[in-house]
């Protein structure tokens, strides 16, 4: 139960809450003027979302934003959501909802503390410092009483800390861990240092991929801030929805965001385009972290052999590299991600379903599942790229 003296509110709008309110606890290191470390839970983000109806009626992601006040201060806060399918989640459940329904329940609605749309590691309880602990704690109870009393299947929190998993599995949600592939940089001056890094077989892949890319003739430019114009958000526009039309069936944000998304952070965009003289045949979006590039979506309306991995893994590591960034992060899935310098790294998740019996059948998978991905990532890992350094001796 939550403690009577925390007085719990839900708003179905970002804009109804105060940017510097919420900010405080989602990236309270931005106060210097530096960059959150987290793009997505700022609050210029998910009112991006909300206000450009990519979030909201009709969607499937009504907002339910989650804050926290002891004693009248605002203490802590989380993106929450009401869910009435399982689509743009990324840690997907749609064998569990699957089941929960044979057996004659009812799986949705179901809450979800996430970034929607979102496959990228951040804090989902967002907490003044200091007080970690309790405001994870009222969060989680809090959220866990919302979806009992109204007769819910499910909580899901996607996309947490590893620190967050270990919290709520203290608190008797199912922890689940799963993987992608990030980049990560070791101190390289430049792309052939980080070439230098990889097996001969390897690096000479990656330049014979980077040579047939650049055969096409087309300009690749990466472009942030007040260099990315509108008709730069219309032709990538049509590349997403492209992309958005063959991997999910259609696309999850609207027109509206992308110019959302430019009015409220281009500062933190990073545009990598292809163009055949002036016109743009090709793009991925990336959001820019403290010490992470995000790579998002990417889309084209031409084919060119190799453009992809150019313009979503090789342009990133070059930009990564020139910022000083810690990482790059490449979104969702992809083994083929393995060969080109991004390796495995777990990802967590917590679950609390309303069940007894559906929950202990569950945990029972998971952490089967658990022993499987640990098993996966260390053997995909000894397959890197990277070169073996002998240390016999």
């Amino acid at each position: 139960m939550t403690d009577p003296e925390f007085q719990i509110t839900l708003h179905k709008d970002f804009a109804d809450i105060p940017a510097q309110n919420w900010d405080a606890l989602a990236c309270p290191e931005a106060a210097d003027g530096g960059r959150p470390r987290d793009p997505f839970t700022t609050h210029r983000f998910l009112a991006a979302l909300d206000g450009s109806g990519s979030t909201g009626p009709g969607t499937g992601w009504q907002t339910q934003a989650l804050l926290v006040r002891d004693a009248g201060r605002l203490i802590a806060a989380c993106p929450l959501y009401l869910k009435s399918h399982s689509q743009g989640e990324y840690v997907f459940d749609h064998s569990w909802a699957d089941a929960y329904e044979r057996a004659g329940g009812r799986y949705y609605p179901k809450l979800q503390v996430a970034v929607p749309f979102t496959p990228a590691t951040g804090r989902r309880f967002l907490t003044l410092p200091g007080v970690e602990a309790t405001g994870t704690a009222a969060i989680l109870a809090a959220a866990m009483q919302i979806a009992e009393a109204n007769s819910l299947s499910s909580l899901h929190v996607t996309f947490c800390t590893g620190d967050e998993a270990e919290r709520g599995a203290e608190m008797g949600l199912l922890h689940r861990v799963t993987q992608q592939f990030h980049w990560e940089n070791r101190g390289y001056d430049g792309f052939d240092d980080f070439l230098a890094d990889l097996s001969s077989r390897k690096r000479k892949a990656i330049r014979k991929e980077r040579q047939t890319a650049a055969a096409a003739g087309l300009t690749i430019r990466a472009l942030t801030g007040d260099e990315i114009l509108p008709e730069h958000w219309d032709a990538f526009w049509i590349f997403y929805q492209d992309t958005g039309n063959r991997k999910w069936g259609h696309p999850y944000l609207t027109r509206a965001a992308f110019t959302a998304f430019h009015e409220a952070m281009r500062d933190d965009i990073l545009l990598v385009m292809a163009f055949d003289g002036a016109r743009p045949v090709a793009g991925a979006l990336n959001f820019i972290g403290r010490d992470t590039l995000y790579g998002r979506y990417w889309g084209c309306i031409e084919d060119h052999p190799c453009l992809h991995f150019e313009l979503c893994y090789y342009r990133a590591i070059d930009w990564a590299i020139e910022q000083g960034l810690a990482r790059v992060e490449a979104g969702a899935q992809g083994e083929h991600k393995l060969a080109r310098g991004y390796l495995p790294r777990p990802v967590h998740s917590l679950h609390w379903l309303a069940e007894p019996s559906f929950s202990e059948s569950v945990a029972r998978y998971l952490e089967a599942e658990r022993r499987a991905v640990d098993e996966e990532i260390e053997v995909m890992t000894s397959y890197g790229p990277f070169r073996r350094i002998d240390q016999s001796g």
